[in-house]
């Protein structure tokens, strides 16, 4: 290894500041940029991605064609790859790796990285997704030569049982700065005065994009049950996305648009579960999630779909629930639990889980100059 640090090219595909973004971030803010410096490459129709926080951190953002345009996004990814001699590509779009790594054979690269980031759950609401990554998904393994997943169950999603079993893939965990998520009432307080919101009244919070997986309409026949049984609640929802719109309209349907709030995409999200009292996720899948981390390093009571890994539950409240459940059998389980629960610091529970990044930096930081090295 030279006196210039690796560079590693991270292939993101389309940023939109959602749970892949957050967790690149978590892990470039912390890991030893004498050793190692990320450039992030992304689509040209990207939306969110931080330039200066990136440059200032001596990173840079390359933009290409997105990979709908296969022959022009192929062309300019393997000249990108090839005028910087890159020695390591970490290709962060799942199923779709195949054509970043692809090109990334193509010019010479060493070191292909395909890193899955949430599990292939069928469902009849994504049927056409769901076809076109059940096919995409084989030809996962094709280009790459290291495996890389967020749980046990994403690794098995994309690359199959006999490989994860092989130990052939490494499991890199969603980890996060959890001072900056640790619960306080002060923080608590302010927010909500900001936000107009009374100390007493009950918060339910959700915090994603406004995307068919994230299963907004769900939750929000969820939060209607909950406040037909306690009328001093709200629901927060904070995040932007194609059917943001949808969404709005279901709400003033069905006569909830006083209760629930519409936040947009924020950079506060660490102050907003302050606010929450409850956090929901029930999405149609996940890997494991940054925001359930998040929410759980803020000490908050949980209840995520169980079509995700068991390891994303991190402190003994948090519940998992059947995505064909009821929006009443999941209320009616919300507030059962809540009268009972006390919040409280978890940031040792979440250490022992190996999700402090400040630790799990140091061993991404590792891996790379191991595969440097060794290639």
């Amino acid at each position: 290894m030279n006196n210039q640090p690796i560079r590693v090219a991270h292939i993101v595909g389309k940023w939109l500041g959602g749970g892949v973004e957050s967790m690149l971030m978590n892990y470039y803010k912390y890991i030893d940029k004498n050793n190692i410096q990320f450039d992030f490459i992304c689509d040209n129709d990207s939306t969110n991605i931080p330039y200066e926080e990136i440059e200032k951190m001596g990173g840079r953002v390359i933009l290409i064609p997105p990979y709908q345009k296969v022959f022009k996004y192929h062309k300019e990814l393997k000249r990108v790859l090839s005028s910087e001699n890159y020695k390591i590509v970490h290709s962060h779009i799942n199923t779709l790796s195949v054509f970043s790594l692809y090109a990334a054979k193509c010019a010479g690269v060493p070191v292909r990285i395909a890193h899955s980031h949430s599990t292939i759950i069928n469902n009849n609401r994504e049927f056409k997704r769901n076809v076109i990554k059940n096919i995409l998904k084989y030809f996962s393994k094709l280009f790459a030569t290291e495996y890389f997943a967020c749980s046990d169950m994403a690794a098995i999603s994309q690359f199959g049982k006999k490989t994860f079993n092989s130990g052939k893939v490494i499991v890199i965990n969603n980890a996060i700065d959890i001072e900056r998520f640790k619960y306080d009432e002060s923080i608590r307080m302010a927010k909500r005065k900001e936000l107009n919101i009374n100390n007493n009244t009950l918060v339910i919070g959700h915090i994603g994009r406004f995307v068919e997986t994230k299963n907004h309409s769900f939750l929000i026949q969820i939060f209607d049950e909950i406040h037909k049984n306690n009328q001093d609640s709200k629901l927060l929802l904070a995040g932007q996305g194609p059917l943001e719109n949808e969404i709005k309209s279901k709400v003033i349907e069905m006569g909830l648009d006083d209760a629930v709030i519409f936040l947009g995409q924020r950079d506060d999200v660490n102050e907003l579960y302050q606010v929450f009292d409850i956090f929901l996720l029930p999405s149609l899948y996940e890997g494991l999630p940054v925001v359930g981390v998040e929410a759980q390093a803020s000490g908050l009571l949980c209840f995520f779909t169980n079509n995700m890994t068991k390891n994303a539950k991190v402190i003994e409240s948090t519940e998992f629930m059947s995505i064909t459940d009821s929006a009443q059998t999941w209320a009616l389980k919300i507030l059962d639990a809540y009268p009972f629960f006390k919040r409280k610091d978890t940031s040792e529970q979440i250490s022992d889980c190996n999700l402090n990044i400040s630790v799990e930096s140091k061993k991404l930081e590792k891996i790379y100059i191991d595969f440097y090295n060794y290639k």
